[in-house]
């Protein structure tokens, strides 16, 4: 998923946790859709490392090394 995407869908879902809290909605629902954020929000920060290292490798290279960064992201 490009990172154009991603930034969106956050965004987005941000958006429906402001009207969830405007709407009293249950805290439970709301610590839900805060816990799919974070994990949207780790994705793209991974998104952004890789793909920020990347530029400094050769383009032969570049498929080995993302995925030895994502192995070692996690960790």
């Amino acid at each position: 998923m490009d990172t154009k995407k991603r930034i969106n869908r956050i965004v987005g879902q941000l958006k429906g946790i402001e009207r969830m809290v405007e709407e009293n909605r249950d805290c439970s629902d709301v610590l839900q859709q805060l816990t799919a954020i974070k994990k949207a929000i780790d994705g793209l920060s991974k998104e952004v490392v890789i793909s920020g290292v990347c530029r400094f490798v050769p383009k032969e290279e570049t498929k080995k090394i993302e995925e030895i960064m994502k192995r070692a992201i996690n960790l």
